[in-house]
């Protein structure tokens, strides 16, 4: 990343990837016209993927080993931007969304803004029973949300969103799991932070299959839910 100038915004892109080499690539190009950096924080992958990252000019770090949620509290220590862009490297969000996402911070409108598949469409969630329930789970989430906090979100899983980077840095993020996306979003709430969404089409990814397995995260994302609603 360049010398930061004080007359504009900088964007850091950070990429949470474990054994992604067949997506990594073009996913990071992908981002490349709407970061000033591109973090990827890798999960000890055992292919190519970080020697791919390299290549391609992105900045790699490693977690510490214990899932998704703490790639992100890595990422929050290391980026440099103003405006903080988290992206999965599976390929199934869009980076063409990036500057649809900033909008509302840029206008200082929110502080912030998560892409919402339920307005911009997935392909993932439908076809079977897993999908059915990540979905219904994922909706009486939001719905707690809404009720506790008074606004009026369609999606509070989605991986991909945009947040203030001196933000992100004030919600003391605890969760190691993806269970951290719903803890970002009722910690910006409860702290007094604005929230906003916009549409964003989620895809199927690209290559292999997701590693979370419903059955073995569900009561974690029920507990996680009450503990951080309430506590």
């Amino acid at each position: 990343m360049e010398e930061k100038s004080p007359d504009r915004i900088h964007v850091s892109v950070v990429i949470p990837a474990r054994n992604e080499a067949r997506s990594i690539a073009e996913v990071i190009e992908g981002c490349k016209p709407h970061a000033d950096e591109i973090v990827v924080v890798d999960g000890h992958s055992t292919d190519d993927t970080r020697e791919i990252a390299q290549r391609l000019g992105a900045r790699v770090i490693l977690d510490r080993g214990r899932g998704k949620g703490d790639a992100l509290r890595v990422a929050a220590e290391a980026v440099r931007g103003d405006l903080t862009v988290f992206i999965d490297a599976d390929g199934s969000h869009d980076p063409r969304d990036i500057p649809r996402m900033l909008e509302p911070l840029d206008r200082d409108e929110a502080d912030h803004v998560t892409g919402s598949r339920l307005k911009g469409g997935s392909s993932e969630l439908h076809g079977g029973f897993d999908e059915f329930f990540r979905l219904m789970g994922s909706s009486f989430i939001t719905a707690c949300i809404n009720k506790r906090f008074g606004v009026c979100l369609s999606d509070s899983q989605n991986g991909f969103r945009a947040i203030k980077t001196d933000v992100l840095r004030k919600l003391d993020l605890r969760e190691n799991i993806t269970t951290i996306e719903q803890e970002m979003i009722m910690k910006t709430l409860r702290k007094g932070y604005r929230m906003g969404e916009v549409p964003s089409h989620e895809h199927r990814r690209k290559f292999g299959s997701s590693s979370i397995k419903l059955h073995k995260v569900a009561f974690r994302y029920v507990y996680t839910l009450f503990k951080y609603l309430w506590f």
